[in-house]
């Protein structure tokens, strides 16, 4: 039952990443696939804060190096820029 939920859980959020920016969507698809399995839980709730932003804001920060003022936020872009590269 509860890798069942992962599943549903991961396919939940990999179907959040599909944003219309092609970038975005291959940087956060990235991320969400091979990224968060060695994740904690506050990893993954952050992705999914993350997620909640808007495109443009999304990009200032993936594609323009813009710095979140919160912290937990700014830690987990540096890790996406890292683990995507």
């Amino acid at each position: 039952m509860r890798a069942a939920a992962a599943k549903t859980e991961a396919g939940r959020l990999l179907w959040r990443c599909r944003r219309g920016m092609k970038e975005l969507d291959v940087l956060l698809e990235r991320y969400a696939r091979r990224g968060l399995a060695g994740g904690s839980a506050a990893e993954t709730a952050a992705f999914e804060a993350l997620l909640g932003l808007p495109d443009p804001q999304l990009a200032a920060y993936l594609l323009a190096g813009e710095t979140p003022a919160d912290p937990g936020l700014s830690r987990l872009l540096e890790r996406i820029r890292t683990y995507v590269a």
